[in-house]
């Protein structure tokens, strides 16, 4: 069977949004094929708000997650392999879902990943900061 990771990722995304909440997504970007600035990735992770209002031209597919977004007020296109997933949750109180770093069968930051959408050029692979812990907490 095809993972759920990213049937799971759209539907948390429209609970939160049909909420009026702010859906924000943690990443693990030392994975293969994440497509950030490397001035967000902190610890080896970064946060992205995929509200509406902050992204352009947003594509949850079964494969990657991309993007438009401005940071510092540059556009940048955002590319993410779904296996990058960390979590997604509502910024104003945390609930959300928690993913495990590595998606059933193994795969890891060194297997090859997913090929990007065909509209998008390859990542240029740079040195990305070993992953850390997380800052995300339980909520209940």
């Amino acid at each position: 069977m095809t993972s759920n990771r990213p049937y799971l990722l759209r539907a948390i995304y429209d609970w939160i949004s049909d909420n009026n909440l702010t859906p924000y997504m943690l990443v693990d970007a030392s994975r293969s094929g994440v497509r950030v600035p490397t001035h967000v990735i902190k610890n080896g992770q970064v946060v992205l708000n995929l509200a509406m209002r902050a992204v352009a031209n947003l594509d949850l597919g079964n494969e990657w997650i991309s993007f438009q977004a401005r940071f510092s007020g540059v556009s940048h296109s955002i590319q993410i392999p779904i296996p990058a997933v960390l979590a997604l949750y509502a910024q104003e109180n945390g609930q959300g879902m928690m993913f495990p770093a590595d998606e059933e069968g193994g795969d890891s930051p060194t297997d090859n990943p997913p090929s990007p959408p065909a509209s998008e050029p390859p990542s240029d692979g740079g040195d990305k900061p070993k992953r850390g812990g997380s800052h995300l907490r339980v909520v209940k």
